[in-house]
């Protein structure tokens, strides 16, 4: 049994779920077939086994260390990534005219979590290097491309994001980090950036940061942010590294998870000239740098996943195999004791893992899917209902599997009963490594007020409206099949979301209408994940006749009943009380919290 991937369901996600073949049909995906993609994932799965998952362990032990401005990480985490560099990861989704592999962004995903999976903060380093260069690669110049696109996708350099501030936190309005323009492109950054993951290391020869920052006379507020590309080391035109660029990091962040992962906050310019390069138009930065948030997003929602994944994987593997207890009913103090997986509540908190689990895999591929199908679509008209459907989802598959495969890493550990919470089991590093997750790009609450404050309402509903047409046709095809029932309550729950949106958007106090943000935030996905589970067990259902993998689709069959029977119902009454506009945590006054 591997503890960092489980192949069958890949295969399930990919070919049946998916049904990613039809791809390849399309010019842009022509030169993949299943042998060269399983190819792919066998090595993604062995390099994951035997070089990303055994330094796990010693990477949280060991966290990054600063001295004399240089952050150094475990020797062990370079020789790991080399592995992975060599396979050529980092690039496999780029298209093949600036180096990349042209994978699809399905496959590209599924195998960025295997890694995740085996090694959540060093897997980190390249996820942000991938999103830098995506970003400079759709934004850029053609000479900043030229310059410094090439050795993030090799892996010689790599990339950051760089928004929050000590003062401004979340709030990007309020970032003070500032931009003088020194001609030709080139401008000089003075500031400092906070919570900087892989902000500084010696993992490669260049570190190239992506810097919100504003310019002289820049408007208020979000208006008035521009994006700079700002390398560490200074890049000669002939590629060669030059003078330090005086980005420096000035202290690290200790974390209670990603500890392997160095967290930084970085002075520009502190020390003397630091220079930058606008990418896109000034004042257009915080638009500009959403084609990498967006991304980080649904990779934070990828990774909480993997996270979930693997204290699934460890813990119905001790279930297995840890005898403990006798079922109710024997009274015999001699008799053998059963193993943990035979109780019924231990099936329980394994049922409820592998719900909120393959629940939220299967979301994140499917958003992954709309991508893919985008890029292969010759209508502009269906280009932008998949977008606009994407949009809709990204910050659900941000924030969903943040919190409720959070929740798989609690179960785990109550399965291991008080060895769970020790540091000899692994259990407790993935429950701290996922819990960083609902606060990564982008805290919880906010993702709650984007999606019921803007979401719902672009374009008079049709995100929501698109929504609902593509969850009709799994809801129509439930009618003949054992899960009739199931597709009866999603579209009863759906009813009541929609109700609950108009309550809110026909509402004159907007305070109060997006005061429960976070509660709809949870319920929607709790309907979208349902959504999921009826199109994962439908496919089962039709497939459990099979004599092979008689098991596996009763699994999933199983997970799908558990999720519309234990996990759903929790969304209606959500939605009345975010409906009924309840003021009861709005009203709340700051002194009645402790009567002073």
């Amino acid at each position: 049994m591997s503890f960092v991937v489980n192949r069958r369901d890949l295969d399930f996600y990919l070919y049946e779920f998916l049904s990613t073949d039809r791809l390849f049909a399309a010019e842009r995906y022509s030169e993949y077939d299943r042998d060269t993609i399983n190819a792919m994932l066998d090595a993604a799965q062995t390099i994951a086994e035997q070089a990303f998952h055994p330094i796990a362990a010693l990477m949280d032990e060991n966290e990054p260390t600063l001295h004399n401005d240089r952050v150094s990480v475990v020797p062990e985490a370079k020789e790991a990534l080399r592995a992975y560099l060599d396979a050529g990861f980092l690039a496999a989704g780029f298209d093949s005219d600036v180096g990349g592999m042209q994978l699809p962004w399905t496959v590209h995903q599924i195998i960025s979590g295997i890694f995740m999976c085996a090694n959540t903060a060093l897997s980190g380093y390249p996820f942000l290097t991938a999103g830098n260069a995506n970003l400079l690669n759709t934004c850029g110049s053609e000479a900043l491309k030229q310059k410094f696109l090439a050795p993030l996708l090799e892996g010689r350099w790599f990339g950051t994001m760089c928004l929050s501030e000590t003062q401004a936190g979340s709030s990007l309005a309020d970032i003070r980090t500032r931009a003088e323009p020194l001609g030709e492109g080139r401008y000089r950054l003075t500031g400092s950036k906070m919570w900087i993951s892989g902000g500084d290391h010696d993992l490669t020869e260049n570190i190239i940061h992506m810097v919100l920052a504003r310019v002289p006379d820049a408007p208020p507020g979000v208006r008035g942010i521009s994006l700079f590309l700002v390398p560490k080391i200074r890049v000669n035109d002939d590629g060669t590294l030059g003078q330090f660029n005086h980005v420096v990091a000035a202290g690290l962040n200790h974390k209670m998870g990603y500890r392997g992962t160095s967290n930084c906050l970085l002075n520009f310019g502190e020390s003397g000239e630091c220079e930058g390069f606008l990418v896109g138009d000034e004042n257009q930065g915080l638009a500009n740098m959403f084609h990498m948030m967006n991304e980080a997003r649904i990779g934070v929602g990828l990774g909480a996943a993997m996270s979930g994944l693997a204290g699934y994987l460890y813990s119905l593997d001790y279930a297995r195999e840890r005898r403990q207890g006798r079922l109710p009913g024997n009274k015999d103090p001699q008799s053998p004791q059963v193993r943990l997986v035979r109780h019924a509540d231990v099936k329980r908190l394994l049922l409820a893992q592998k719900a909120y689990i393959e629940g939220a895999q299967a979301l994140l591929y499917y958003c992954a899917s709309l991508i893919d199908r985008q890029k292969i679509s010759a209508r502009k008209d269906e280009q932008q209902q998949l977008a606009l459907l994407l949009d809709l989802l990204t910050p659900i598959a941000k924030s969903w599997p943040s919190e409720f495969c959070l929740e798989a890493n609690k179960h785990a550990i109550q399965i291991l009963g008080g060895y769970g919470y020790t540091r000899e089991y692994p259990v407790e590093r993935f429950y701290r490594d996922n819990r960083l997750n609902p606060i990564h790009e982008g805290a919880h609450a906010i993702h709650g007020l984007d999606v019921l404050g803007r979401k719902v309402r672009l374009f008079d509903g049709a995100a929501v409206a698109m929504l609902k047409s593509e969850m009709q046709s799994a809801i129509a095809q439930s009618v003949e099949s054992p899960l009739v029932e199931e597709g009866r309550e999603l579209e009863r729950v759906f009813v009541a979301a929609q109700t609950c949106i108009r309550n809110v958007v026909d509402s004159d106090d907007a305070e109060a209408g997006l005061a429960n943000a976070t509660l709809f935030l949870d319920a929607l996905g709790h309907v979208v994940v349902a959504w999921m589970w009826l199109r994962q067990g439908l496919v089962a259902a039709d497939a459990s006749h099979q004599a092979v993998d008689t098991a596996f689709y009763e699994g999933k069959v199983a997970a799908c009943r558990y999720f519309f029977r234990y996990e759903l119902p929790r969304a209606s009454a959500q939605f009345a009380l975010v409906g009924s506009l309840d003021r009861t945590c709005l009203d709340m006054s700051e002194a009645a919290f402790i009567g002073t």
